[in-house]
């Protein structure tokens, strides 16, 4: 089975590269972790595979077919994505929310069918969602909004999950629980994210981009090494090899002589 893919991806913007020559084939089922400090281009990679922003060279393809071939609907009802921070004025319910993931499945205007309360329902439920339905998105938690996001992407029954710094603002256990969700889902993962320990974690294969460029891929144990992470973050770490995958602990800059 082929799936979302990559290759030679270059986005300019008012004559700056952003994302500068990237290549990315996705394995079906995968969770592939995108690394880098902020501006390295992990945003608008994540939009360059959704098909919202279009390359400047390049090509992303779905199964084998250019998305600008397929169509920005067609692509939504396979290609579903969570982006850093929700906001809405209307008042909506979390059901309400979850239910605009069937908008690629329905034609303008139409009433929702059996199958799109199927979905949101099944979706919910996945989510642990199911008590709060009714209740309002404005009282939520940021971790609750997170989980309904990821539930109204859910919902669009998608084959490839795109995910941008989901677990920005959320305590430690919210982060856990959030992408432990994620990484059960049976769908092929792509996730921005800052927090390397969490990577190694969550990911099977990481991305790593400096100023737009890929620098690194592979397994976490593979590409979180000290020289790795000094060379694109500029701070230095020890990596150890814990069971399942490594851990990382950064060291604090070494003090000027003369300071206290």
């Amino acid at each position: 089975m082929t799936s979302l893919q990559a290759q030679g991806l270059v986005r300019r913007v008012a004559g700056q590269v952003i994302v500068d020559g990237v290549t990315l084939a996705l394995r079906p089922g995968e969770t592939v972790g995108l690394l880098g400090p902020n501006g390295s281009g992990k945003s608008t990679l994540l939009r360059l595979l959704a098909g919202v922003l279009a390359p400047t060279a390049g090509v992303v393809t779905l199964d084998g077919r250019p998305l600008g071939d397929i169509g920005r609907r067609a692509t939504a009802r396979r290609v579903a994505t969570v982006e850093q921070d929700a906001h809405t004025q209307t008042e909506l319910t979390v059901r309400d929310v979850v239910a605009l993931g069937r908008i690629p499945h329905r034609r303008a205007w139409t009433p929702a069918t059996a199958a799109d309360a199927a979905a949101v329902g099944a979706a919910l439920e996945r989510t642990g969602l199911t008590g709060r339905a009714d209740q309002s998105w404005h009282t939520l938690s940021g971790g609750e909004r997170q989980r309904t996001q990821i539930a109204r992407a859910l919902a669009q029954e998608p084959r490839e999950l795109l995910l941008d710094e989901p677990t920005n603002h959320l305590d430690i256990q919210h982060q856990l629980d959030l992408l432990d969700l994620v990484a059960a889902l049976p769908v092929t993962t792509v996730i921005a994210l800052h927090d390397l320990n969490l990577a190694a974690m969550y990911c099977d294969r990481l991305l790593v981009l400096r100023d737009g460029r890929a620098v690194a891929e592979g397994t976490p144990a593979e590409v979180l090494t000290p020289a790795l992470i000094e060379q694109v973050y500029g701070v230095r770490a020890e990596v150890t090899d814990e069971p399942g995958h490594p851990v990382i602990r950064f060291l604090r800059p070494a003090t000027p002589a003369g300071r206290y």
